[in-house]
């Protein structure tokens, strides 16, 4: 259940106001991490925009939904994924390949790009810098500008799944795709296995 209070118009400021109703009837996300951001009305409107300029980059939906789905399924971000899995869908990701990153597998992927995208985010999440081969790779592939673009996602997303992450945004019923169980999620659902304790004689002791 979503730990922030969700403001409602009439709790509003002025200015809080104006920018949900601007947003809902924009089409604009005002929900999830977005429960937060309206806190300050600047930093909701500077999170649409960054959101907009990354989808009308020079990356393809594909290379950036990809990219997206690997920063979430590391943040286990309930909301974020639930979204932009739908949003990855419209993109023309594959629901198997949404899957098989939620199941943290190989997604298949065959295109160099992205193969790339996929690869930068996997090493900037798990080792927090890229290897010299792959950064080399990923700008000969992708260039400079569209380098910085992948890296700035890749980023930013991280941001959104910290955020939802910490008001505990409860996924919208509309967008139905949720996480798998992550391995501490597993380990913690097993059964408690008691090891019986060894005395310095070797007799056991209940």
């Amino acid at each position: 259940m979503t730990r922030i209070r969700i403001l409602e118009p009439d709790n509003m400021t002025a200015e809080q106001r104006e920018i949900y109703e601007r947003f809902a009837a924009e089409g604009k996300p005002n929900a999830g991490p977005y429960w937060a951001y309206i806190r300050h009305p600047a930093l909701m409107q500077l999170c649409s925009d960054v959101g907009e300029w990354f989808r009308d980059s020079n990356l393809s939906g594909r290379e950036r939904q990809l990219a997206v789905l690997t920063v979430i399924r590391h943040w286990d971000a309930n909301y974020p994924w639930a979204v932009q899995v739908r949003n990855s869908l419209a993109a023309g990701v594959t629901q198997a390949e949404a899957d098989a990153i939620n199941n943290r597998r190989d997604p298949g992927l065959t295109d160099p790009r992205e193969q790339m995208a996929h690869e930068v985010a996997l090493q900037l999440i798990g080792e927090h810098r890229l290897t010299e081969e792959t950064y080399n790779r990923a700008i000969e592939l992708y260039g400079e500008e569209d380098f910085v673009a992948l890296a700035s996602v890749i980023g930013f997303f991280g941001m959104v799944c910290t955020t939802a992450n910490s008001i505990d945004a409860t996924p919208p019923d509309a967008a139905p795709d949720r996480l798998g169980l992550n391995l501490g999620e597993i380990v913690c659902q097993s059964p408690v296995i008691r090891v019986p304790r060894t005395s310095p004689t070797g007799r056991r002791s209940s």
